[in-house]
């Protein structure tokens, strides 16, 4: 019986990381509807601020217990202001600044190696011969997939570090996810994250934005769709991973959501892939399940 309990555990964990994966990905949609109507800041205060609204309404209709210790709020929010704000904000930062999103996605890709190396030390977590194996070997299968053709432009500097700095934010706000906040309750502790991120992007707008914003059928459309799919979706399967298992395994699937954006783009818009990412798929794919499987 504990052998079948087992078993239905890691099904469930795989259909929560093919859950996510695929979310996250279609993210990269809303962002190439979004962008060109919008600056980054306004577009993910709104963004955030409608997913608090979900998530809190959802938090109150359920009615569990929530921390009363402030202390514990102040954790949720700063994981939360690293994960999702500080990432989302790096990375819409950079492609609007003309990162292109494949470039920012693969600096994006790195995030599991970063956790890799961090989490043996802040977290006690010991990441194996095969796990890093596996990472090294998505690492090459996302460069195939998205690698293929690119060109730096050295006028893109300050743009590319912002790729960097949301990387770091995702890296960082993981661990102390895991670390502080293992007991968080998803969706109240969620709407706290999402609800300090809009204020963040908030003030951010008001202080380096111009605040214009052009409500087409399109921004409205990526708006909607990155604040349920996304903020309430991808994100709350984030962090159930992140409670149910070790950091660095969660991590490794981020090497799918940069081959989930390439096939969301290529069935919604048209775009081209060739054999050498479809190769880079198989290698990635290889790469995650060698850093996500469990011993035994």
């Amino acid at each position: 019986m504990a052998t079948l309990a087992m078993r239905g555990a890691q099904s469930d964990e795989r259909w929560l990381a093919l859950a996510f994966v695929t979310l996250s990905g279609a993210g990269f949609v809303g962002a190439r509807l979004g962008l060109p109507h919008a600056e980054p800041f306004a577009f993910l205060a709104l963004r955030f601020g409608i997913a608090a609204v979900i998530l809190g309404v959802i938090a109150f209709a359920i009615g569990r217990k929530v921390p009363r210790d402030p202390r514990q709020w102040g954790h949720i929010v700063a994981a939360g202001l690293l994960t999702v704000g500080i990432f989302s904000a790096g990375v819409f930062y950079s492609i609007a600044g003309g990162v292109s999103p494949a470039l920012s996605a693969l600096i994006v890709a790195l995030h599991p190696i970063v956790v890799a190396i961090a989490a043996p030390v802040l977290l006690g977590e010991r990441v194996g011969a095969r796990q890093w194996l596996g990472l090294l070997l998505g690492l090459g299968g996302v460069f195939l997939v998205v690698g293929h053709g690119l060109a730096l432009d050295p006028s893109l500097g300050w743009p590319v570090a912002c790729s960097f700095i949301g990387l770091f934010g995702m890296s960082a706000g993981n661990l102390y996810q895991k670390a502080r906040c293992a007991d968080m309750p998803l969706f109240a502790g969620s709407a706290a994250q999402c609800a300090s991120c809009a204020l963040a992007c908030g003030l951010g707008a008001v202080a380096f934005e111009s605040g214009h914003i052009a409500w087409t059928g399109e921004f409205v459309v990526a708006v909607g769709w990155m604040a349920v799919v996304v903020s309430v979706g991808a994100v709350s399967i984030l962090y159930v991973l992140i409670r149910r298992g070790e950091v660095s395994r969660v991590a490794g699937l981020f090497y799918l959501v940069p081959v989930a954006a390439a096939v969301a783009a290529w069935l919604l818009f048209g775009q081209g892939v060739s054999t050498v990412q479809w190769l880079g798929m198989a290698v990635a794919g290889s790469g995650m399940l060698l850093v996500t499987r469990r011993p035994g």
